[in-house]
């Protein structure tokens, strides 16, 4: 099972990500620039954002599914035959 030191720790982290988004979209729509520079770069905030994304989302699948079978393992031996 996952601690409360754990949940917090990756409470923290993902606030961390998404202010860290969040700021860098403000920070490119406030700088003064064309508007197509400004969306070729919301572009590829985007694209990083996404991918950043998707590879979290896997590795919270990846952990999720060693917990659930951890767990399923540990009701097995505890379960009489």
């Amino acid at each position: 099972m996952e601690s409360v030191d754990e949940r917090q720790a990756l409470s923290f982290v993902s606030g961390l990500v998404l202010g860290a988004v969040i700021g860098a979209g403000v920070a490119i729509l406030a700088a003064p620039q064309p508007g197509r520079k400004t969306r070729k770069k919301l572009k590829r905030a985007a694209r990083r954002a996404r991918g950043q994304t998707t590879h979290r989302l896997d590795e919270l699948a990846t952990e999720l599914k060693q917990r659930v079978d951890e767990t399923v393992t540990a009701a097995r031996e505890h379960l009489p035959n």
